[in-house]
């Protein structure tokens, strides 16, 4: 790749086009290669988004450094790459960082976040709400493949360690509040009395329920009967399809 300088090519469009000339993509088939509408990339070529998370994924397809094409960077070297053992390259997926002013791409949705809230009358109880104003992104195919109804979509975040280290304390968990039938050994969000809780569900006979942790050495079984659910106020908030956990470096070891 001939890398043009930023006076030559001083916009991220100009330099969008002139990657996809020299490698004969057209719109439809770099969206396609990508894996993103040809919207999107019609919007970073009309100039209407200079933030897109699919940038990394283009400069990718279109085998151009990723910082040349977003900032015009002309990169000093290229660094070695690991390989495949039969040679193919491996292909690292690199961070995109958006924030609330990135515009959303015609194939992200944006899902609210659960939480637990305190209650007002002080008595220590608590009750799953949604966190005003928080949200987190998705691609709409992503959650399409995954069989998520995207209007019922939203998100949350564990607490402790009885999924360990399946799920990680305060991994944020994704969830399809309009899949609340009971798939014997799925993992589901539940609101049980105010307490936002991730576990793994089975039906039992005459209407009771299973809760079980991955973390079956420390979390024994809990088995409720229909009047304990009812009792207990154990509402099924939907399936878990997703999950997803930042690993700090002051965190404890996972081993």
């Amino acid at each position: 790749m001939d890398y043009l300088d930023i006076s030559q090519l001083p916009t991220l469009p100009d330099r969008l086009a002139h990657a996809m000339k020299l490698n004969g993509f057209s719109q439809e088939a770099l969206a396609e290669k990508v894996g993103c509408t040809q919207a999107s990339i019609q919007k970073i070529l009309g100039g209407k988004t200079l933030k897109s998370k699919y940038l990394p994924d283009i400069a990718r397809a279109l085998n151009v450094n990723v910082d040349w094409l977003e900032l015009g960077r002309i990169p000093t070297s290229q660094p070695l790459q690991a390989r495949h053992k039969d040679g193919a390259p491996i292909a690292l997926g690199l961070l995109s960082p958006w924030d609330d002013d990135t515009p959303l791409d015609d194939d992200e949705v944006e899902l609210p976040v659960y939480k637990e809230v305190e209650l007002s009358s002080g008595l220590g109880r608590s009750e799953v709400q949604m966190i005003e104003g928080r949200k987190i992104r998705f691609s709409r195919r992503t959650l399409q493949a995954a069989g998520v109804d995207l209007n019922n979509a939203a998100c949350a975040t564990n607490t402790g360690n009885s999924n360990f280290p399946l799920i990680l304390d305060k991994a944020t968990l994704g969830v399809d509040r309009g899949m609340t039938r009971i798939l014997d050994g799925k993992i589901y969000a539940l609101d049980h009395d105010g307490l936002l809780r991730i576990k793994f569900l089975y039906r039992l006979p005459g209407g009771g329920l299973r809760l079980r942790s991955y973390n079956r050495a420390e979390y024994a079984d809990e088995d409720y009967n229909l009047d304990e659910v009812l009792e207990q106020r154990i509402v099924i908030l939907g399936r878990v399809f997703w999950w997803s956990s930042l690993d700090p470096v002051n965190s404890p070891p996972l081993l």
